[in-house]
């Protein structure tokens, strides 16, 4: 017999087939597990669907809604344009989560004293379409954000002080 001629066994169709299907799941599982080491770069997705992603955990109680917080900041929008920083208004900025738009208030909630972070905001819980100038309408927010310091009680004893009638001054 020849080299040409030479009978070659049958090939096994179904242990090729369970070769391919054993490659399909080992990286099936390969994906599964980067995806979930991942997790932590995507952040926390909230019912409202506020993301947020702790780059740096802070320490403390978590900030409430009765705190005053200083704040150093960045907003942008989608496309990466900022529309609004800390340093433009000369270094980090006391806020109270009542006084900001609904996604930035929840966000801080969530947050704690030295803690960076980044939040993407949806455009309902933003300014939908009734934008302020430099905000296109119906825009999705990005924010980095530092929480320098936490005033815990601050802006509900300062709403408390406003509502109380000032004594005459003589």
């Amino acid at each position: 017999m020849s080299a040409s001629t030479l009978a070659h066994p049958p090939r096994h169709k179904a242990a090729l087939t369970q070769f391919w299907l054993a490659v399909v799941f080992l990286i099936a599982i390969g994906v599964g597990i980067a995806w979930l080491g991942a997790s932590p770069m995507r952040g926390e997705t909230t019912s409202s669907g506020l993301v947020l992603r702790t780059i740096v955990p802070g320490t403390g109680a978590q900030i409430t809604d009765a705190d005053a917080v200083l704040i150093d900041y960045e907003g942008r929008l989608a496309n990466g344009t900022v529309f609004d920083s800390s340093a433009a208004h000369g270094g980090p900025q006391a806020v109270a989560p009542a006084q900001t738009i609904p996604g930035f208030a929840e966000a801080l909630t969530k947050m704690r004293k030295g803690g960076r972070y980044h939040v993407k905001i949806p455009s309902n819980l933003a300014y939908g379409a009734a934008s302020p100038p430099g905000i296109p309408a119906n825009s999705d927010l990005e924010f980095d954000i530092h929480v320098v310091d936490v005033a815990p009680g601050a802006a509900a004893m300062a709403a408390q002080a406003q509502q109380q009638p000032q004594a005459p001054q003589k």
